[in-house]
This record gives C-alpha cells, sequence and structure tokens, in this order.
C-alpha cells in the first residue's frame, strides 16, 4: 500500500474529500499466473464552491476492482476450423465445376460464406485481448460484439435464402438429389460437427464463440437435410419433402440465431447482459455493511466475456472503506460475473456531484 498526501492552500475554510482507489487485477494464462493489489489512497484539502456559492462539506471515496481471467483462446480451435472448411469448400468447388453440378457449386459458396463467419470470430477474439491505449481506454474489446452481430446477420441472410428457395421448390421441384451428392453432404455433417464441436464448451460464455459454433451448426444441419431428403425421395419419389425439411431446418435455425441477434444488439446498446439480474446486484450492494443507499447504478459489457459495474453507494459511517471496497469487487464477481467494478461511497445523498442531475435519473 502506498499513501501520498498533499495540501493545496485555501482562501476559505478547508473542506475534506477522501478519495480511494483499489484495483485488483488478477491476470491468469496457461503458464503464469499473477496477482497484483494496488491501493492508492489520497487525502486533500481544498475549496468547493458549486453554482449557487454554497460550501457542502462531503465525502466520496472511489473504488476500483478488476478480476481478470483471460478468456480461453480459441486460437487453435479457429484455426483448425477454418483450415477444414476451406479445404472442403475449395474440393467442393472445384469437382462441382468438373461434374458440372451446379448445387455443389453453390454449396461451395455457402461454406465460404461460413468461413468468413469464422475468420470474423477469429478476429475479434484476437483483437478483443488487445492491450487498451490513450485514445481506446478499454482496448478492442467491443469487436467481439460486432462480430456477434454481424455473424447473426450473416445467419440470418443464409436462412432467408434457404426459405425462399424451399418455398420455391413447392412450385418447381428440384432434381432428386444424385448419390455424389448425398455424399458431399455426408463428408460436410463430419467436418462441420466437428468444427462446431471445438466452440461448443464456450458457446454458452461467449457470444462472439456461439456464433462460431451456430454457423456450424447450421451447415451440418442443411447437409443432414439433403442427406435425409435425397434418400427419401430416391425411395419414395415425394419430391415435396426437400422444401418441407428446408422450411423446418431454417425455423429451427432462426431461433438460435434470432437470440444471438437480440442478445449482441443488446451489449451493443450497453444493455445488462442476459444473466444478471440488475435487481438482484442492487440488493446485494445495498445489503453491504453500513451501506444505506444505492444509486447511479450501471451495469454493462465490455466485451462478450467481461462485464462491468459502476455504482454509488451511500455509507454515512467512515469505518472500512477499503474492506467493503474489496469484498463487494470480490464478491460481486464470483456471484455475477461482473469483473471490472468502480464503486463510489458517498457519506449522504446531498454529496452526489451529479445530484439533480444523472444520479436522480439513475
Amino acid at each position: 500500500m502506498t499513501k501520498k498526501i498533499w495540501r493545496q492552500p485555501s482562501k476559505k475554510s478547508p473542506k475534506h474529500d477522501i478519495i480511494a482507489e483499489r484495483t485488483v487485477a488478477k491476470e491468469t494464462n496457461m503458464t503464469t499466473d499473477h496477482n497484483h493489489y494496488h491501493t492508492h489512497a489520497h487525502d486533500h484539502e481544498h475549496e468547493q464552491i458549486n453554482s449557487h456559492d454554497h460550501d457542502h462539506d462531503h465525502g466520496h471515496v472511489h473504488g476500483h476492482g478488476h478480476h481478470h481471467h483471460g478468456p480461453v483462446d480459441y486460437s487453435r480451435a479457429f484455426a483448425i476450423g477454418v483450415t477444414l472448411n476451406v479445404g472442403f469448400a475449395t474440393a467442393e468447388a472445384v469437382y462441382g465445376y468438373l461434374a458440372g453440378s451446379l448445387a455443389l457449386v453453390a454449396d461451395a459458396g455457402h461454406n465460404f460464406s461460413d468461413v468468413l463467419g469464422l475468420v470474423l470470430a477469429w478476429g475479434a477474439a484476437w483483437l478483443s485481448q488487445k492491450r487498451p491505449s490513450k485514445r481506446r481506454t478499454y482496448g478492442l474489446r467491443s469487436s467481439s460484439i460486432l462480430a456477434a452481430m454481424f455473424n447473426a446477420v450473416l445467419l440470418l441472410v443464409a436462412i432467408g435464402a434457404i426459405a425462399w428457395e424451399a418455398i420455391r421448390r413447392f412450385s418447381d421441384p428440384a432434381p432428386v438429389a444424385g448419390t455424389t451428392i448425398i455424399w458431399v453432404a455426408l463428408i460436410g455433417i463430419v467436418i462441420n460437427t466437428a468444427t462446431a464441436l471445438l466452440f461448443m464448451s464456450g458457446r454458452k460464455d461467449d457470444l462472439n464463440i456461439r456464433g462460431a459454433f451456430l454457423h456450424m451448426v447450421a451447415d451440418a444441419a442443411v447437409s443432414a437435410g439433403v442427406v435425409v431428403a435425397g434418400i427419401v425421395i430416391m425411395q419414395t419419389g415425394w419430391q415435396w419433402i426437400d422444401p418441407v425439411v428446408s422450411l423446418i431446418i431454417a425455423i429451427v435455425i432462426f431461433f438460435g440465431t434470432w437470440n444471438l441477434l437480440r442478445e449482441s444488439l443488446d451489449l451493443a446498446l450497453h444493455a445488462v447482459p442476459s444473466g444478471i439480474d440488475p435487481g438482484e446486484v442492487s440488493g446485494y450492494l445495498a445489503g453491504l455493511p453500513g451501506v444505506v443507499a444505492v444509486h447511479d447504478l450501471h451495469i454493462w459489457g465490455m466485451s462478450t466475456t467481461e462485464t462491468a459495474l459502476t455504482a454509488h453507494l451511500v455509507k454515512p459511517d467512515h469505518g472500512n472503506d477499503d474492506e467493503l471496497i474489496t469484498q463487494a469487487s470480490k464478491e460481486l464477481h464470483e456471484r455475477f460475473k461482473i469483473a471490472h467494478t468502480t464503486i463510489q461511497l458517498e457519506r449522504s445523498d446531498s454529496s452526489c456531484p451529479t445530484k439533480g442531475g444523472a444520479c436522480e435519473n439513475c
């Protein structure tokens, strides 16, 4: 702990502000484990005059808590997924061109669009780990939110194309899928399923990874539909099976994609991330020792994996401020997965610097 004290001459009676900052940072990677704990306390006397030329005694304590558990590195998964899908789509396009199969060429184009989705998610995952700068104080964490949203839009476009083609085929049935196309679709199922499994563990905790996962699941489902419809039509001659299966697949994928778009849009608009109840967070903060009120509470996603919080807590008692900030930062992380917290302690409601403005609207 380091403590610096300075005093500034004042023409009027001195007023007292106390500002304490606490940073708790924990950085974890595959080879090293570092724990950092810093406390900076500054006591200073100064004159404060508000817009009405009145003097008010007030105290503020600002606490900052950071818990950094480095996001899981999916670079290897992305590299394998991109390599597999580029190889498959290239082979599919070449074979389709040589065999004169428009269906294979079209499916190869669709697979290349999925490669674009994977590359986009991969790039965002890499950018989100870049260090902050003076200009971008949060770094490029939010790029993962933009990538998830863009991938959702790509999937919706693909779903629309599938549905449009399925509806058209009710009136103009396409030729029965040949044996070769069915075998190619089977290979597609294997590759897309294997790629999806690489991202399966992270789909619940990272919206960007979920976007990549849904791309692969959608491709595997479409390929499965080609196989099932092709076999049934070859055995029964029921041409309507193909568009029906396609529509069912499109509807199932739509619901997962819509949730991805909605959640990524919420994060882009700084809404409270799904899975966090702001009322429960407020109740927890209000129950901290000595806290009599909570206001100006904000919770938002810094990226698809990190959540930040700022809050003003009214705590008339001057004791145990540092301990309370440490406790709150730790428990907010453990209970709500909020890794970046900024807490301001106030001695009374009247000491809020934005009283009559932002605080009253929060």
